[in-house]
């Protein structure tokens, strides 16, 4: 049982929660405590407190989490993603949507308990926007935060409205009520491009045709692309959206002009992409095969997204564009794997 602020990360075994736990573990006066339906691999498990294996909907396991611990910071990673979402879109809607909600109320509880507003992090997407088109999205270029917030995936539904209800959390809650106890949820959101991680393997997200090439190339593998070349939309390395969470998180409310920021780093088109698979790995066999349902829900999402709210609120400057995150860190991480 501890009484010491402590940051708790749900989704801790997920892509983004591998890189949060290698860096918050750096720092010795903040314990983290984190939360999935998995176990943590061997190599995070020494860098935790507490890990618990379970449910974000399971109330009785948030409810002794409260009990247990002082918690001033939360991650939350957990969600059902894109592609999987559109097979299963109640699961996507129940982990999503009334997860998220249970974890603001969660945070709200926690705040109360010890006086003080819970800092919740929500890792939003790209999937929030909606385009009707390749021509629209060659229209529209750099979406801002409040354009086209029209999503067509039930992923992209669930952010939007995970970013609306953290918006209530900290601005509205319980707005009606006369002794109504005040907001204790300073929630952040973040709309995170596509994300390609070197040490973790894409799980057949939509966005995931750039790092599926680079693995296939590696291991000598042929790989057919299910998006057009001239397919673009935003990307960021994954060491760069560790750092925008972890600077979100650590800067003064009073800075802050919004609830859920845009932040990009590079744009590249498919093609592109490709290109530069094939002069890591000449030999590397890279076809076409349109999956046109995939194909659409990309052609919906911005070619590119405004980020400069995040770049004047709280300085985010992403390290890597597109030829130094493929050639100094995907490409030769991916390559070590296999040799």
């Amino acid at each position: 049982m501890s009484r010491k602020p402590v940051v708790l990360i749900t989704g801790a075994s997920g892509e983004i929660g591998h890189g949060l736990i290698d860096q918050l573990s750096t720092d010795t006066d903040r314990a983290i405590i984190t939360l999935d339906l998995v176990p943590l691999s061997p190599k995070l498990s020494p860098k935790v407190r507490q890990h618990y294996v379970g449910s974000i909907l399971d109330q009785q396991l948030l409810d002794r989490i409260l009990a247990e611990y002082e918690i001033d910071l939360i991650f939350h990673l957990a969600a059902v993603l894109s592609t999987r979402g559109e097979f299963a879109p109640v699961t996507a809607h129940k982990v999503n949507v009334e997860g998220t909600l249970a974890l603001l109320e969660f945070a709200q509880r926690q705040g109360e308990s010890h006086g003080r507003s819970v800092i919740f992090m929500f890792p939003s997407s790209i999937a929030a926007y909606g385009l009707s088109g390749p021509d629209a999205k060659k229209r529209a270029g750099r979406v801002r935060e409040d354009e086209f917030n029209t999503p067509t995936t039930m992923y992209g539904c669930n952010k939007l409205y995970g970013e609306l209800l953290g918006a209530y959390y900290a601005g509205h809650y319980k707005q009606l009520v006369l002794e109504a106890p005040p907001s204790k949820v300073d929630f952040r959101g973040l709309r995170f491009p596509g994300l390609i991680s070197a040490v973790t393997l894409p799980s057949g997200g939509t966005s995931d045709y750039a790092p599926e090439m680079i693995h296939a190339a590696a291991q000598g593998k042929p790989y057919a692309s299910f998006v057009r070349p001239d397919t673009r939309i935003p990307f960021m390395a994954m060491p760069d959206a560790i750092t925008a969470l972890l600077r979100l998180a650590s800067t003064p409310a009073q800075r802050l002009t919004r609830r859920t920021y845009n932040i990009g780093a590079f744009a590249p088109s498919a093609q592109e992409i490709m290109d530069e698979v094939q002069l890591a790995f000449p030999n590397a066999v890279i076809t076409i095969k349109v999956d046109e349902r995939r194909q659409n829900i990309v052609d919906s999402w911005p070619e590119d997204v405004d980020d400069q709210a995040a770049r004047t609120d709280w300085g985010h400057s992403p390290k890597y564009d597109f030829h130094k995150a493929f050639r100094d860190y995907l490409i030769p991480t991916i390559k070590s794997q296999y040799t």
